[in-house]
């Protein structure tokens, strides 16, 4: 059963007997079984007489969510395995998703999935209900969207390839007024950021799991950092990685110029006073190698259209993208681990940066394919960023622009 409106909730209800489920837990390999369900969910399960009810209800709990996304079910862009159902302090079930499934729940605009089960002697039910987030705007937002346009057309295209047909039009046009007020933000916080002392720009910034970002990098290979233009990017970067000062001097920004040229001027100057190199996107490929091997760190942002000999056509958002293969190739080439990573900005003013864990290096023994492969996986890393924080995206680039200036390698992946 599945709820036909976008606005609203959204309710999957599903039951499962346990003799079925006994029957698959007996018949499969444990290699099989672990797509099903996680590590965490057969341990709360144990090894008592109620272990077939409790993986039974969790089955339930994961087709439930599964008919609460018809469209990426249909597909197969979500399974069973995306979700998972751990407990709360209070022992109240909670939905855990997956990489594919909070994709899925940000697009949808889903703030959270309320989640009951329950079993008998022969079967297990359970019920998801999908509340949908709306999006706050603040009145600089509306009055910029309405006053002062910048590229409207394309934020409104852009957020209608992502959100279109998952949620209403007024949400999209909130998502878009939304992200007007967050440049406004941006414009007030690149000349205030200019005047504070190092302290107080430490003190706007919290940074999390750094620990895994000095755990890859003691490792001496070099990091490649993969993130794109999130939040307030370059007051997270100079005041966030203050807090890594053993890397100071060894973190380089490979960047597209921007336009002005005073305003790149001055971009760059800031960089490099904060102890950052610079690297062009275009004809430093060869510098951006020697840094990796000399253990240094690299940040890449991945989230332009790539064109010409640069690009390689893969899905973004599901949409054939112009998207950058030199990422693909220089972690293949060093063996340098590729970190996700991005910037917020919290509704109190304060700044975010958080680093996610490394991205599994796929291999593949044709050598295209494992470059498209892995840019696809590029891709999917940034989706999940871009949906935990829609509205401090920057919309306002041509992501997806004509498919045929990129030449295409190979089909474009799904997931």
């Amino acid at each position: 059963m599945t709820a036909a409106a976008p606005p609203g909730e959204r309710c999957g209800i599903d039951s499962v007997a346990l003799e079925r489920v006994e029957r698959l837990i007996a018949a499969n390999d444990p290699g099989s079984l672990a797509t099903l369900w996680s590590p965490r969910e057969f341990a709360d399960a144990g090894d008592g007489p109620g272990r077939i009810a409790s993986l039974a209800a969790r089955y339930a709990a994961k087709e439930a969510c599964l008919k609460l996304f018809p469209r990426e079910t249909a597909i197969g862009a979500l399974a069973e395995g995306d979700f998972s159902v751990e407990r709360d302090a209070y022992g109240a079930p909670v939905v855990v998703p997956g990489a594919a499934a909070e994709i899925a729940i940000g697009r949808h605009r889903i703030a959270r999935i309320a989640l009951s089960m329950t079993h008998d002697a022969t079967s297990a039910s359970a019920v998801a209900v999908a509340e949908r987030a709306t999006t706050p705007v603040a009145w600089t937002g509306r009055a910029l969207y309405r006053l002062l346009p910048l590229r409207r057309t394309v934020v409104l295209e852009n957020l209608r390839r992502v959100f279109g047909g998952r949620v209403d039009e007024a949400e999209i046009v909130r998502l878009a007024q939304a992200h007007y007020a967050h440049l406004a933000r941006l414009l007030a916080e690149f000349v205030r950021f200019r005047w504070l002392s190092a302290g107080r720009r430490a003190g706007l910034v919290r940074v999390e799991n750094l620990d895994l970002l000095r755990a890859e990098h003691a490792r001496g290979r070099g990091v490649l950092i993969l993130t794109g233009h999130f939040g307030n990017w370059e007051v997270a970067t100079i005041a966030g990685l203050h807090r890594f000062p053993e890397a100071r001097g060894r973190f380089h920004f490979v960047r597209r110029a921007i336009k002005p040229a005073w305003l790149e001027a001055l971009v760059t100057r800031r960089f490099r006073a904060a102890g950052f190199g610079v690297l062009p996107k275009r004809g430093s490929l060869d510098h951006l190698v020697e840094r990796l091997e000399a253990g240094d760190l690299v940040v890449f942002p991945f989230d332009q259209h790539a064109h010409g000999r640069d690009g390689v056509v893969v899905e973004f958002f599901g949409h054939p993208a112009g998207t950058f293969r030199s990422l693909a190739i220089i972690a293949a080439a060093t063996g340098a681990p590729v970190l996700p990573a991005a910037s917020w900005r919290e509704p109190d003013g304060t700044h975010v940066l958080r680093f996610e864990a490394a991205l599994e290096p796929i291999r593949h023994e044709d050598a295209r394919e494992e470059l498209v492969r892995n840019t696809r996986a590029y891709n999917a890393a940034l989706e999940r960023l871009v949906v935990r924080h829609p509205e401090q995206w920057w919309w306002v680039h041509r992501r997806w622009k004509a498919a045929a200036r990129v030449p295409r390698d190979a089909p474009a992946s799904g997931r």
